[in-house]
């Protein structure tokens, strides 16, 4: 009996203190949310960018942007079909003053976006900037979607809309929190949190697992933010690594671009923790519903030999996700090569690196985490499903 009350006093404590956690996170979103910036308002005379067709290819060829290297160069002929000169016909150059290649030349009918420009001596040149590909990346998304229901049922149902709940929190509560000059560090953990909190009862149903893992995700998070604001002192990073940083610099909005730094550590790691964090919480409560006669000593002995397998491959699956993404300056410090020593020391290298080393950090940390505390908590636990509203109570 004195374990079933305890049980149930930990249960409550541990419920009040996430429904406080989300009751404010909506709160914020709610009443205190900051206005972002308002954008510049283009002047008349301002470049403006508009949607065109590809009417007519008039000319192909070859043009020499260096000694023995040539790019491929287009003359198209244009119809805007947007914004105040739609139905007007100009000719637009793609290659002579843009980087060009085969795989990137336009074709009859294709449509572009162009940047709109008046001339000093009267009429306006189109430059085009874009392709426009978002009928592509409709269809890959419709894609995405059908064959997520088709293999997952109603869990994948529940999984997506765990996600657009989650670019919701992303967009409508940690990036204007940001930009409002609020702590980054403390905005992403937070956020991070209501985004876990909401799509793991969504995917995996209000089980003894669920809360165990939301749990192990608190904990660490906090500790993630910890491990990256360190990092990120210790070594030194201002946070002007990589290109967007300028441009957010030069944006006109005061931004703490370090906090930005840190606040990426912390959102990125959060889809590969997910999978950690239940995959352990859900090896407790199969082993422990295998064997019921296990403590919670054997369960975490148990379940760690299982994480230890998920560590090193999540470790792996992180690091070569980083390295995907940099392959671009990898390639440029190939071309260009230097000591070893000073590529590895130039920031926009040492980010990734010091990203790479937080998140697996914060991921080795998780499985220990949330193996003790599912383990504790099953074993402190009357023996019946997962599933059953007892084990809830």
């Amino acid at each position: 009996m004195q374990a079933q009350r305890d049980r149930q006093v930990t249960t409550i404590v541990f419920f009040v203190v996430l429904l406080i956690v989300l009751v404010t996170i909506l709160a914020q979103l709610v009443w205190t949310r900051p206005a972002a910036p308002s954008p510049r308002e283009s002047a008349p005379d301002d470049a403006q960018t508009a949607e065109a067709r590809v009417v007519r290819v008039i000319e192909t060829g070859k043009i020499e942007i260096a000694p023995n290297q040539t790019q491929p160069f287009q003359r198209l002929e244009l119809e805007i079909v947007s914004g105040p000169l739609r139905g007007e016909r100009a000719q637009a150059e793609y290659g002579a003053l843009d980087v060009a290649s085969a795989d990137t030349l336009f074709r009859q009918g294709d449509h572009v976006l162009v940047t709109i420009a008046p001339r000093a001596e009267g009429g306006y040149a189109l430059t085009i900037t874009d392709v426009i590909r978002t009928g592509a990346l409709a269809l890959l998304g419709i894609v995405f979607v059908v064959f997520a229901v088709l293999v997952s049922g109603w869990k994948g149902v529940r999984a997506l809309i765990g996600l657009a709940i989650s670019f919701v929190i992303l967009l409508g509560f940690v990036l204007p929190q940001i930009l409002a000059g609020r702590d980054p560090v403390l905005v992403s953990v937070v956020g991070s949190f209501g985004v876990l909190a909401i799509t793991l009862y969504l995917t995996q149903g209000w089980a003894l697992k669920t809360h165990a893992a939301l749990l192990g995700v608190c904990l660490t998070l906090i500790l993630t933010g910890a491990l990256a604001a360190l990092a990120v002192n210790l070594t030194r990073l201002s946070g002007f690594g990589s290109e967007e940083a300028m441009f957010l610099q030069t944006a006109g909005v005061a931004i703490n671009l370090r906090g930005i730094l840190l606040a990426g550590m912390i959102v990125g790691t959060l889809g590969v923790l997910d999978d950690v964090i239940v995959g352990q919480s859900s090896a407790v409560m199969e082993l422990a519903a295998a064997n019921p006669a296990l403590d919670w000593r054997a369960l975490y002995r148990r379940a760690m030999n299982i994480g230890q397998d998920h560590i090193a491959a999540t470790i792996n699956t992180l690091v070569l996700a980083y390295v995907g993404a940099a392959m671009p300056v990898l390639l440029l410090f190939q071309i260009y090569p230097e000591p070893w020593a000073q590529t590895l020391n130039r920031e926009m290298i040492a980010e990734e690196i010091v990203r790479t080393l937080v998140g697996s950090l914060g991921l080795i940390a998780a499985v220990p985490i949330t193996t003790f505390i599912a383990s504790v908590w099953r074993a402190r636990t009357p023996r019946v499903p997962d599933s059953m509203p007892e084990a809830l109570s």
